[in-house]
């Protein structure tokens, strides 16, 4: 049986979209990636990776309130 991860198949949509010149996109072609990522993050964030990746953004992000304060 063949099984596949969600979160593995929109990360190569996301990439192959992204390879894609940026000037032959629409306006809706831009929308379209911004929704699959949106919707990539969802299945990754639960994970050990995915909260990883959150650590690493929380840091500099901390930083800049801490330095704008």
């Amino acid at each position: 049986m063949l099984t596949i991860n969600v979160a593995v198949l929109l990360a190569v949509v996301v990439v192959v979209r992204l390879r894609r010149r940026t000037h032959s996109r629409s306006r809706t072609d831009e929308k379209m990636t911004v929704v699959i990522v949106v919707a990539l993050g969802v299945p990754i964030a639960p994970t050990p990776a995915g909260q990883g990746i959150l650590n690493v953004l929380e840091e500099p992000a901390s930083g800049v309130t801490q330095a704008s304060r």
